[in-house]
Parts: structure tokens; sequence; C-alpha cells
């Protein structure tokens, strides 16, 4: 296998409390950390060990979005990814155009495998590796919490709503991680450094023959209702009559 190609995400950073703005327009961002979705971090954990291994040759990092996003591509580098691609969006896109970005790169790079994190923690949709797949006509392996390449196969144990269900796919393949398959490097400063040296090319949008799809109309943003102060009750009688009061019972 020659290439691997990783998508990384830029998200609001899971350890900051998010913020609906005033007007219900969105969720704020404006001078919020931002950084790699977490489960695009483990994808590119994973592809660097396969890489480290001898079972391919070259990293490559992707991202969608304003040129903004070259801050979490440069923090894939840093990670030891080779070189990276940011394709260039205003504003939002929808799932399945992302899906068909991914491909053209995947054709374009001959890449032998696709990774991906299952989910970004801001949509939570989970469908985007599954969704190339389908378009792309090539196997899947989602939710992988551990991954052996082997040749032209790859055997992903893979975690289900019954337990661990391994399975062997031939390659090239997409595969989406979970969240116990590694735990991501620590970057250090002088890889920090050397990754401002690597490659890091923007492409519009456009150019790979994508239009982007029917746009995704968010009416309206609300945070959640804050939550009620609980009971105290003296017996079981005393619960009984509090859920019936409720109408729970």
């Amino acid at each position: 296998m020659e290439k691997i190609v990783v998508g990384l995400k830029r998200v609001v950073d899971y350890n900051v409390r998010v913020q609906v703005k005033s007007d219900g327009s969105g969720v704020e961002t404006d001078g919020v950390k931002m950084s790699i979705n977490p489960f695009d971090e483990i994808a590119l954990e994973e592809a660097l060990r396969i890489k480290e291994s001898g079972a391919a040759s070259e990293v490559i990092a992707v991202s969608i979005g304003t040129s903004d996003a070259q801050q979490q591509l440069r923090t894939g580098l840093a990670m030891g990814a080779d070189r990276a691609i940011l394709v260039l969006v205003d504003g939002d896109i929808d799932p399945l155009s992302v899906a068909h970005v991914f491909k053209a790169l995947a054709e374009k790079e001959n890449a032998g495998l696709v990774m991906l994190g299952k989910q970004a923690i801001d949509g939570d949709n989970s469908q985007i590796a599954q969704m190339l797949a389908a378009i792309w006509g090539r196997p899947q392996a989602t939710f992988a919490s551990n991954v052996t390449i082997d040749g032209d196969t790859a055997r992903v144990v893979r975690e289900v709503d019954a337990g661990l269900e391994t399975i062997e796919v031939d390659l090239p393949a997409v595969m989406s991680v979970d969240l116990r398959l590694n735990e991501p490097r620590y970057v250090k400063l002088p890889d920090i450094m050397k990754a401002k040296k690597k490659p890091l090319d923007e492409i519009p949008l456009a150019d790979l023959g994508i239009a982007g799809g029917p746009p995704i109309k968010e009416l309206a943003y609300a945070p959640p209702e804050s939550r009620q102060r609980g009971v105290m009750v003296d017996d079981v009688a005393g619960l009984v009559a509090a859920l019936k009061d409720k109408g729970i019972v």
C-alpha cells in the first residue's frame, strides 16, 4: 500500500463549554479554542503507526473548510503526516459532498486506505465513511478498535452493540475508527518546527469537479434546558406520589 488519506476536521475543542450565540444563529466560535476532531486524531495516529510498520509509504492529511483549518493540518503534519491538502470551502458543506471530496482525492492520490474518525463531535452524524464506501465502490470497516494490515488485506476488530466483530476487507478500503483504537502521540516543539516546512496544498472545491450538494439549512440553535432541582422524598410512598405528579407513572 502506497498512500493513506486521513480526514482532519476543525472543531471546537472538546474541553470547551459550547455556547450558543445570543441571536440563536449558531455556536459561538470567536475567541474559542479550535482543535482536530478527537476521532480524526485517532485515525491519524493509526495511519502513522501503519506507515511506521512499513505497510504504507505516505500519510496525507486532508481537511475541508476555510483557510483557518491550516492550523489543524499543521498539527497533523507535526504528528507525522508527510503532507497536507486543504480543500477550500466558504461556509458549510453537506456530508455527501464531503464524501465526494474524499473520493476525488482518493482516486487522484491512488490511496490504498482512507481513514476517518467514526464521527465529528460537532455534528455527530457518523455517515461520511459509509457514504464514501458506497460512492467509491470499496469495502468499509467502521468503528475500528484494532487494525492489522497484511499485504492487500486489512483485518479489523469492530465495536458493535453485541460486543466485538472481526472482519477482513480488501484494500483499497474505507475505515472509520473508534475511541479505544489508540492514544494519539504528543506533539513536540521540534516536530512543530519541522511541520512548517512540509507541503500544504490548497485546492478550491470547484477544482475537484464538486459543486457542493444541496445545503442543509439550520433554522435555529438553542442551549439545553437547565437541569431541574431534585426532589427529596421520605419514603417509597412519597416517591410514587412525586412520580405521579410529574405524570411519569
